[in-house]
């Protein structure tokens, strides 16, 4: 027997041999605890598939694990089966071969002490073996050949399938997140879904609050236009009357101003006056003879009474020299303000007489003309640049007819006397305030 067969190795045992330790370690592996992972399906075989299906994964676990092999040992020992090898000698020249195999795989399992003599007296029997034994054991080596090809096929098919239903379990693991991502966006749109509806249905509650205000404002609105519609209605109704009362109280004392001017030209026996006022002051540009003093212009010229007489006569013409009178009673006071001042205490006594009025204010020295608001009534007049107002006044009263009351309110004596002496009515400035202030 070579040193080679005394190797522990159990590749290197006799294939009887091996066979038999591995058909030893199959009995005793469910009995086993810390299996590898590659033994516990073997252990969950039949007793006569242990040896058969897991032989290589038995093998390969033996030669790798000095501690599994220990364990198997300890465990025949528990059975018995070690009691062969502590209690047989060698076998003799005569012993089958069964038991030979039987001595030899215990001793390489349990391995007691001398276990390597034992096994090299226990080898020799079973290489001398009849010939048909070794050609029973190749063909079990053939068989075993085949078997664990067999095994590898199916382990490879296993790997595959554990492959296919690893990537299968990737696959549905990937699937259910999508799943749950999908079902979560789902989940998100649909409460966003549910807040925007939420938020429509309070943006169309507070619309139609705002609208049925709307409404509301809007009826009553309607209503106050209709209520103003008849009071405006009813205004323009007493306006209409008022206003006709008002034009039969005008018609009656037009038609009364008319008779007693008719009555009042009838007893002065004025003669009728040819002409118009632009002719007499063409005559006079013309050289013709000037008017006479009227008889009437003696009256007194300080008494408001009179000046009031005068402006009641029909078609009474009033001319004021503006400043002249202004001056008189506001002389603190600004022009402008003078003027305001004037022209709006005019305006009563205008309206109540119906004299034709024209206030000439003096602005000889100024070139630009400020605007005035005149009074219903009442004309306006400044001096052209460089002619002095009392020039103005000399040339309006120069433009009246013959007959024509004129009135010519101021103070400066040398223009009473001129537009006196051109048969016009004068009175004096204070006579005129003590009439605007009645």
């Amino acid at each position: 027997m070579s040193d080679e067969l005394l190797d522990p190795d159990l590749a290197r045992l006799p294939d009887v041999v091996r066979l038999r330790v591995l058909a030893l370690t199959a009995d005793v592996l469910p009995d086993l605890v810390r299996l590898p992972p590659a033994l516990r399906r073997v252990a969950a075989f039949a007793p006569t598939r242990r040896a058969r299906l897991g032989a290589t994964a038995i093998a390969a676990a033996l030669e790798g694990d000095e501690d599994l092999r220990e364990r198997v040992a300890r465990q025949l020992a528990l059975k018995g089966r070690s009691g062969v090898v502590d209690s047989l000698a060698p076998a003799d020249q005569g012993a089958g071969v069964a038991d030979a195999s039987e001595r030899a795989a215990l001793a390489w399992l349990v391995r007691p002490d001398g276990w390597r003599e034992l096994l090299s007296a226990e080898l020799p029997g079973i290489s001398d073996a009849p010939a048909s034994t070794g050609r029973g054991d190749a063909r079990v080596a053939r068989l075993q050949g085949k078997l664990d090809e067999v095994e590898q096929a199916v382990r490879e098919l296993r790997a595959r399938h554990r492959a296919q239903v690893d990537e299968y379990k990737s696959e549905n693991t990937a699937l259910r997140r999508k799943l749950g991502e999908s079902r979560s966006a789902e989940r998100a749109a649909r409460d966003a879904v549910e807040d925007r509806t939420s938020q429509a249905e309070e943006a169309l509650g507070e619309a139609r609050a705002a609208l049925a205000a709307q409404e509301k404002e809007l009826r009553r609105l309607r209503t106050q236009v209709v209520q103003w519609e008849a009071e405006a209605t009813a205004g323009r109704r007493a306006a209409r009357s008022d206003r006709d009362e008002a034009s039969l109280r005008a018609r009656i004392l037009l038609d009364t101003v008319i008779d007693a001017a008719s009555g009042l030209r009838r007893e002065l026996a004025l003669p009728a006056v040819p002409g118009a006022p632009g002719d007499r002051v063409e005559s006079e540009l013309a050289g013709n003879e000037a008017r006479g003093p009227a008889s009437s212009a003696t009256l007194g010229t300080d008494s408001p009474g009179v000046v009031e007489q005068y402006l009641a006569m029909p078609r009474a013409r009033l001319i004021v020299d503006g400043y002249n009178v202004s001056k008189t009673a506001w002389e603190s006071s600004s022009l402008e303000a003078q003027r305001l001042r004037l022209l709006g205490t005019l305006a009563p006594l205008v309206a109540r007489t119906g004299a034709e009025t024209t206030v000439v204010f003096d602005a000889a020295a100024a070139s630009a003309r400020p605007v005035v608001n005149a009074p219903r009534g009442v004309k306006v007049v400044f001096s052209p640049e460089g002619v002095i107002a009392d020039d103005v006044i000399r040339d309006l009263v120069a433009a009246e007819p013959v007959g024509r009351v004129v009135v010519v309110v101021t103070s400066d004596q040398a223009l009473i006397k001129d537009v006196v002496a051109d048969g016009a009515r004068a009175a004096t400035s204070e006579a005129m305030l003590g009439l605007l202030s009645r």
